[in-house]
């Protein structure tokens, strides 16, 4: 009951996570620091867009018990994709921000799919 709790917790916090950053990803152009952290990451203003889709296809895949564990991969992807191109740029600050966020898919995938029987 309490692994339910807290995976559902967790479901919750992701899926509202991912749905922000892919609004917020779709109006960078409103946020200049969204386009200057971007930029020191070295990704490209044409590859924003992508990103912003990504986000919300994991929040929408994570909603669904059979596109679960594929929605927490992607999520761990993105995030390790995010750390190593922060380290690249020398923004270890970043990096080991973005830690906590790369355990949550690990822990959901270990806790499974809170609806599940």
């Amino acid at each position: 009951m309490i692994k339910n709790i807290i995976s559902l917790a967790l479901l919750i916090i992701s899926v509202s996570l991912s749905f922000k950053h892919g609004w917020d990803t779709f109006n960078y152009r409103n946020n200049p620091e969204s386009v200057k952290i971007m930029n020191e990451l070295g990704i490209n203003e044409s590859f924003i867009p992508f990103f912003g889709v990504l986000a919300v296809a994991i929040g929408i895949l994570l909603l669904i018990p059979r596109t679960f564990f594929l929605g927490n991969m992607l999520n761990a992807i993105s995030i390790l994709l995010i750390m190593a191109l922060a380290l690249r740029s020398g923004n270890y600050k970043m990096a080991l921000i973005e830690i906590p966020f790369l355990v949550m898919p690990l822990l959901m995938i270990w806790l499974k799919y809170p609806f599940k029987n």
